[in-house]
């Protein structure tokens, strides 16, 4: 079975539930949360290009500060 791209999202699935989620997700699915007690530490990225190249970079927060961050970025091919 492979399914037509029109198809796909299914909007009555993608409203099931939106009352509910929605609020969760506008609080914990940023890109960077900061709440009292809980928030982003690594931000991960990762790129996979047609011919199998991977860009993979990482970002994580230095000591709890909020304010220092490093970034560290590695490139590499899958083997096929």
């Amino acid at each position: 079975f492979s399914p037509q791209p029109s198809q796909l999202p299914d909007p009555a699935i993608e409203d099931q539930g939106k009352d509910y989620i929605r609020p969760i997700l506008n609080q914990y699915a940023a890109v960077c949360v900061r709440c009292p007690g809980y928030g982003t530490r690594t931000n991960t990225v990762v790129l996979v290009d047609w011919e199998g190249g991977v860009t993979f970079t990482e970002r994580n927060m230095v000591n709890g500060d909020t304010d220092q961050w490093k970034t560290s970025t590695y490139q590499f091919k899958l083997h096929t």
